[in-house]
């Protein structure tokens, strides 16, 4: 099967989550499901707070619902959306 890029948005329940620690939180669960290279941005929302954008290499033939649940599992984690899936190519 091919390989395939997803970006999720992990968005932190306060502004006192410290995103390092959730970075490396969400990294650990990334990778127990088969996530590669992952790779975190930070994105400013409003009033302070900060999302991170996790971008990571799966098979294109996994499921994108594992991800989603693992990271909502998460302690700090409000929510967690997919925001771009497409198939790498080369």
């Amino acid at each position: 099967m091919g390989t395939a890029l997803l970006k999720i948005k992990i968005m932190p329940e306060s502004l006192n989550v410290n995103l390092e620690n959730l970075g490396k939180k969400a990294k650990k669960a990334i990778e127990s499901e088969q996530g590669k290279n992952v790779r975190f941005e930070k994105e400013p929302v409003a009033f302070g707070l900060v999302a991170l954008i996790a971008g990571f290499a799966i098979d294109e033939s996994l499921s994108t619902d594992i991800f989603e649940e693992k990271l909502r599992k998460i302690k700090e984690v409000s929510s967690v959306d997919i925001i771009d899936f497409r198939r790498a190519i080369g």
